[in-house]
């Protein structure tokens, strides 16, 4: 299986994130007040596969709030990938992810019998000693994906400490998960796209020059009106495109019945960001 199952025509990839779990609740509690139960949360993430995922080129989901019913009623078309979260999350007080292990529930086996193309691991990488056991993990979840003829898709997401500098860290990221070979990568837009172009425009040179595999940019950090200027600006510097969630649907969460605002804006982001990953983005054929 080739990353054409999670890319447009034109190589590059417009994808849309929707494994979001305590962030998610967290989001939609701030957005509609008081306690937010799992049916709540897997009615909106079946909303946003329905209405929003059929024009994406690539849609993740998490197994807890959603993976059965969107293969069991096939809310996705055929050229559509499926990629399916096989990480299990621990918080911070913040309610940002503290770290990860590999979701032993999950076999990738059976996921690729219920029509996933991949699997998505996501990597915390601090520098606080370690690095190896990250390292280790992201390495089996590599082979027991390629075992199971599913592409491994992992995000090194950083956790810079205080006068660290995060450019550095990103790119080390980069460099140590990118060793490992998986399908794709995908990382934070450096600097959540603030302040000099020039300069962010460096950090993603420097994540593309150290990336043996294709890479894409997350959304998180960074703002809805921001975004579709951040992903010009990745693939412009070597990104092959945007696996993101909150800067296509975050404004929706608070409504009762998001089906109207998911239709009238966050498909018409997705065509836009879209067209710029068409325009700009560097095909995964030709990266690494």
């Amino acid at each position: 299986m080739s990353l054409d199952a999670l890319a447009r025509p034109s190589g590059g990839l417009a994808m849309v994130a929707m494994d979001q779990r305590e962030s998610l609740r967290s989001m939609i509690a701030a957005q509609r007040g008081g306690p937010v139960d799992d049916d709540t949360l897997i009615r909106f993430k079946l909303a946003v596969a329905r209405e929003v995922g059929r024009h994406a080129s690539g849609f993740l989901i998490d197994r807890e709030y959603g993976f059965r019913t969107v293969t069991e009623e096939r809310l996705l078309p055929p050229d559509c990938g499926l990629i399916l979260a096989a990480d299990s999350l621990s918080y911070q007080d913040d309610g940002r992810v503290s770290d990860t292990v590999i979701d032993r529930v999950i076999d990738p086996g059976e996921a690729r019998s219920r029509g996933a193309a991949a699997l998505k691991l996501l990597v915390v990488w601090r520098n606080d000693g370690n690095a190896d056991r990250r390292i280790g993990m992201a390495a089996e979840f590599v082979r027991s994906c390629a075992a199971a003829g599913l592409m491994s898709v992992l995000e090194g997401v950083i956790r810079p400490a205080p006068g660290e500098n995060p450019d550095r860290l990103q790119v080390d990221a980069a460099r140590e998960l990118g060793a490992l070979r998986p399908a794709l990568y995908k990382t934070q837009m450096p600097r959540a796209g603030v302040g000099d172009p020039a300069e962010v425009a460096d950090v993603c040179t420097r994540i593309t020059n150290a990336m043996p595999v294709p890479w894409v940019v997350l959304s998180q950090g960074v703002s809805i009106a921001d975004f579709p200027r951040t992903v010009e600006l990745a693939c412009r510097s070597g990104a092959s495109g945007f696996l993101a969630g909150r800067a296509i649907w975050s404004d929706t969460v608070g409504a009762a019945d998001p089906v109207p605002l998911l239709r009238e804006r966050s498909v018409a982001r997705l065509y836009w960001l879209a067209e710029l990953v068409d325009k700009h983005a560097r095909p995964w054929q030709e990266a690494g």
